[in-house]
Protein backbone atom coordinates (compact mmCIF):
# COMPACT_ATOMS: atom_id res chain seq x y z
CA UNK A 1 0.00 0.00 0.00
CA UNK A 2 1.38 3.26 -0.70
CA UNK A 3 1.67 6.15 1.45
CA UNK A 4 2.29 9.84 2.13
CA UNK A 5 4.70 11.17 3.94
CA UNK A 6 6.23 14.77 5.21
CA UNK A 7 9.95 14.61 5.24
CA UNK A 8 12.94 17.26 5.32
CA UNK A 9 16.10 16.43 4.00
CA UNK A 10 19.10 16.97 2.26
CA UNK A 11 19.24 16.48 -1.82
CA UNK A 12 22.02 14.42 -3.38
CA UNK A 13 23.59 13.58 -6.44
CA UNK A 14 24.87 9.77 -6.51
CA UNK A 15 27.69 9.22 -9.13
CA UNK A 16 27.33 6.06 -9.37
CA UNK A 17 24.57 2.65 -10.92
CA UNK A 18 24.97 5.51 -13.71
CA UNK A 19 24.44 8.65 -11.32
CA UNK A 20 21.13 9.72 -10.01
CA UNK A 21 19.55 12.04 -7.86
CA UNK A 22 18.16 11.58 -4.73
CA UNK A 23 17.08 12.93 -1.08
CA UNK A 24 18.70 11.88 2.56
CA UNK A 25 16.47 12.53 4.98
CA UNK A 26 14.89 10.34 8.23
CA UNK A 27 15.54 7.44 5.65
CA UNK A 28 16.77 7.63 1.55
CA UNK A 29 14.19 8.52 -0.77
CA UNK A 30 14.76 8.11 -4.53
CA UNK A 31 11.93 10.48 -6.65
CA UNK A 32 10.95 8.59 -9.34
CA UNK A 33 10.68 11.70 -11.57
CA UNK A 34 13.58 14.69 -9.89
CA UNK A 35 12.00 18.07 -10.80
CA UNK A 36 14.86 19.77 -12.44
CA UNK A 37 14.54 23.00 -10.07
CA UNK A 38 15.46 20.84 -7.10
CA UNK A 39 18.79 19.56 -8.54
CA UNK A 40 21.22 20.89 -7.06
CA UNK A 41 23.10 18.97 -4.55
CA UNK A 42 22.95 19.98 -0.49
CA UNK A 43 19.65 21.80 -0.71
CA UNK A 44 17.90 21.42 1.70
CA UNK A 45 14.03 20.78 0.98
CA UNK A 46 10.86 20.24 2.61
CA UNK A 47 8.66 17.48 0.76
CA UNK A 48 5.59 15.43 0.72
CA UNK A 49 6.15 12.32 -0.68
CA UNK A 50 4.25 9.54 -1.86
CA UNK A 51 6.07 6.18 -1.33
CA UNK A 52 5.45 3.13 -4.55
CA UNK A 53 6.02 0.08 -2.25
CA UNK A 54 5.60 -1.39 -5.59
CA UNK A 55 8.07 0.68 -8.05
CA UNK A 56 10.92 -1.03 -9.98
CA UNK A 57 14.06 0.53 -10.56
CA UNK A 58 17.56 -0.71 -11.65
CA UNK A 59 18.71 1.26 -8.91
CA UNK A 60 19.83 -0.26 -5.65
CA UNK A 61 19.36 3.06 -3.15
CA UNK A 62 16.81 4.55 -1.38
CA UNK A 63 12.60 4.06 -1.70
CA UNK A 64 11.25 4.45 -4.32
CA UNK A 65 8.65 7.81 -4.30
CA UNK A 66 6.78 10.54 -5.84
CA UNK A 67 6.93 14.09 -5.11
CA UNK A 68 3.96 15.67 -4.03
CA UNK A 69 4.68 18.88 -3.57
CA UNK A 70 8.14 21.02 -2.54
CA UNK A 71 9.79 23.90 -0.99
CA UNK A 72 13.47 24.34 -0.51
CA UNK A 73 14.89 25.81 3.01
CA UNK A 74 17.31 28.45 3.04
CA UNK A 75 20.75 26.92 4.01
CA UNK A 76 22.65 28.52 6.45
Amino acid sequence: MDKVKEISGVVVFKNFEGGFWGIEADDNYLPIVFPEQLKLDGAQLSCTVQIDDDAMSAISWGQPCTIISFSTLDMI
